[in-house]
């Protein structure tokens, strides 16, 4: 049997636990009285400015604390378990999965595919509502969790049952409405396929789902990612430079209609259509706060204005600045490479004692289509730059790395990438300020 509770991994220096002598291997049975299910309960018992904490020690013996704290202040507890639950697995075949779309011989993690409303909650992961019990939604509803990021692709119940291969998946869209009704802020996203939920369904799909404005904040719509692995798949086409200027008319017409109503542009392309229609990027105020950063939205114009930034305040502090010469290599991927090449020429025309390559490296592993630079592996950065004259050292956006590991998609380390090349990496944080303060030698 599993045994109660919830193993602590750490507590924080400071925090409230330490103070109570709470230790990293203690369990954390009961709140209240209250067995704790998952994060959701502990995150809602926790509120309370007095609690009860129940704690077994390593030797058995347990201690129940009284707890007088700040509304809302955590315990500073880290669990073993995120979720201190099963993570909860997605039983849809959705016709445009990227994990269906990955070669064999990778790590297990990497085909996982999870649909947890409670990830959604923790780490904005977007959900279809398929795997959502009543329970899970009553649970949401009474502890007020959001935002919740949910999946559309469509509002066609028979459409969204056939592109999810999922029975069930057309009723699930009216667990939207429940949602609506509670007032829980929810963020969507639309995956376009071509030919499948473009066009008039993608009308469709913005009209209807702008009915949850304002609690409904904010759409993306984001290209499918087609790999080279899609034999046996079904057939989906990549859009085309016409396509993208369709799809953006779309998006800006619904933009113009509803941000008078509502304060809000509400639906929002991703970078990506701009670059392949060959359109300028919008200006920041046309991003609402940029609600949908980790769906490529605004990614491009936030990290330029940063940049700007960060450059006119190392301009006005150039004396000192140290100027010795400097020589090192930028890597990214496809997509965002004319912004990097064009960001490196800016540092080398202020600096002149920088001296900047840029590489988009191809992405032969997954195929040319997948131009993200969170998509790159260890052994194409590999393949592209051997041989090459990359200075100093090769800076590389954090987000081609495992979160929190030095390892990339393919289990290259980054010790590994280093020894190949001869070359020290380093890795740079994605704003726009943490990206001059490496090139000039300054993070």
């Amino acid at each position: 049997m599993k045994k109660k509770g919830h193993i602590i991994k750490h507590t924080s220096e400071n925090g409230i636990a330490r103070e109570m002598g709470i230790e990293a291997g203690d369990r954390l049975l009961q709140i209240n009285g209250e067995e704790i299910t998952d994060i959701f309960d502990y995150q809602y018992l926790v509120q309370d400015e007095y609690i009860e904490a129940l704690v077994e020690k390593a030797d058995g013996e347990q201690w129940l604390l009284e707890i007088d704290k700040e509304y809302g202040e955590d315990l500073g507890v880290e669990f073993e378990n995120g979720l201190m639950d099963e993570y909860r697995s997605c039983h849809n075949k959705c016709i445009f999965c990227f994990i269906d779309q990955m070669p064999q011989g990778m790590r297990k993690t990497l085909y996982f595919k999870d649909d947890d409303s409670r990830l959604s909650f923790l780490q904005g992961n977007y959900v279809t509502l398929t795997n959502m019990s009543d329970h899970d939604i009553d649970r949401i509803i009474k502890y007020h969790l959001s935002p919740i990021n949910i999946s559309f692709q469509t509002t066609n119940p028979e459409l969204r049952c056939r592109m999810l291969n999922n029975r069930f998946a057309g009723e699930a869209l009216k667990k939207a409405d429940r949602f609506y009704e509670a007032g829980i802020t929810m963020n969507g996203q639309i995956v376009l396929c071509k030919g499948v939920n473009d066009k008039e369904e993608l009308e469709r799909t913005i009209s209807d789902l702008a009915g949850y404005l304002p609690v409904l904040e904010s759409v993306s719509v984001v290209p499918v990612g087609l790999s080279r692995y899609r034999e046996g798949l079904y057939p989906l086409e990549p859009f085309t430079k016409e396509d993208a200027r369709e799809v953006l008319k779309t998006v800006h017409r619904w933009q113009e209609k509803l941000y008078p109503l509502h304060g809000l542009h509400f639906i929002h392309a991703s970078d990506e259509w701009y670059i392949l229609a060959e359109e300028e990027l919008p200006k920041e105020d046309r991003y609402d706060g940029y609600l949908q950063l980790e769906n490529g939205v605004g990614m491009l114009r936030l990290l330029q204005d940063e940049f700007g930034e960060a450059m006119e305040e190392a301009k006005r502090n150039k004396e000192r600045i140290l100027t010795c010469t400097r020589t090192l290599s930028l890597i990214t991927g496809k997509l965002a490479y004319p912004y990097i090449l064009s960001m490196a020429e800016q540092m080398m025309e202020a600096f002149d004692f920088l001296q900047i390559r840029v590489f988009g490296i191809t992405n032969e592993f997954f195929g040319e289509r997948i131009t993200v630079s969170g998509l790159l592996t260890g052994q194409d950065i590999k393949k592209q730059l051997r041989g090459k004259d990359l200075g100093e050292c090769i800076l590389l956006p954090e987000n081609v790395l495992r979160s929190g590991e030095n390892i990339f998609l393919d289990d290259m380390t980054v010790e590994e990438l280093e020894k190949a090349l001869q070359v020290r990496v380093d890795i740079v944080k994605s704003s726009g300020r943490d990206f001059v303060n490496a090139i000039l030698g300054n993070s």
